[in-house]
């Protein structure tokens, strides 16, 4: 999709890009993806389950490998934030919030209380703050409500200091109150960090409200959409889809 907006992010500070990237397991799932994402922009990623989103997640966090295509990252990018849902958190027990936001600060995923420094220290208190989670920092984080949980993976996310953060359905589990204002929070602290964020969402409102390009992977109907948001909410392919998914139910408002 070329538009003025579309050249003004590709004139943006590149992130990732993908060029006809094939994603899969022992089969291709989807058609090549051709994309750029750039340092600041809120991408919306959405598609029917078992599309492939996950496995493009997969795919550029280098887990798996690509069937065909190359991802080019951006020199520099040393590290990607990564958001799973929060309940996978939930086997981590009995880490409490302090801990799981320690992870971020010193990047990694042990189950031990590493060494941290006062400035790493400092991070973390500060990103909870920021989130509005700094009275949760001695509870366990299994027994957070959703929301508290999400606040927690958020300041996670902050701590590493990280230019790209890749998100996972990171509100699924939350009524649609909670998910809006997650969200809303998330956009904030997002422009506020200059950082480019890419969501997973079965949300309709998060595409609408607050993505600044969608990626739509619909294995279904063989389809990879991308571009600005005004742009693919008015793609006839994408109506199209939407009203399929919502008919089906795989799409909230």
């Amino acid at each position: 999709m070329a538009s003025s907006e579309a050249e003004r992010a590709a004139e943006a500070h590149t992130l990732i890009t993908c060029k006809q990237l094939v994603v899969g397991w022992a089969e291709p799932l989807l058609p090549p993806i051709d994309l750029t994402i750039a340092c600041g922009r809120f991408v919306a990623v959405v598609g029917r389950n078992g599309s492939g989103k996950s496995t493009w997640f997969k795919t550029l966090l280098g887990e798996v490998a690509p069937i065909s295509g190359s991802i080019e990252r951006s020199v520099g990018l040393d590290h990607v934030a990564y958001v799973p849902q929060s309940n996978s958190f939930d086997r981590i027990l009995p880490l409490s919030a302090w801990d799981v936001v320690m992870q971020g600060v010193l990047h990694c995923n042990n189950f031990l209380r590493p060494f941290a420094s006062h400035k790493q220290r400092q991070t973390a208190k500060r990103v909870m703050a920021e989130v509005g989670a700094s009275d949760l920092a001695t509870h366990t984080f299994g027994e957070l409500s959703q929301g508290q949980r999400q606040r927690v993976m958020f300041a996670r996310m902050l701590a590493t200091e990280a230019e790209l953060a890749l998100l996972d359905e990171p509100t699924a589990a939350m009524d649609v109150v909670a998910e809006r204002e997650s969200v809303a929070r998330l956009a904030r602290l997002a422009r506020e960090h200059h950082m480019a964020v890419v969501m997973i969402s079965h949300a309709l409102d998060v595409a609408e409200r607050h993505a600044d390009d969608i990626l739509l992977l619909d294995r279904a109907s063989q389809l990879v959409l991308f571009g600005p948001r005004d742009e693919v909410l008015a793609h006839q392919a994408f109506v199209d889809y939407v009203r399929s998914a919502r008919q089906s139910g795989e799409l909230r408002a």
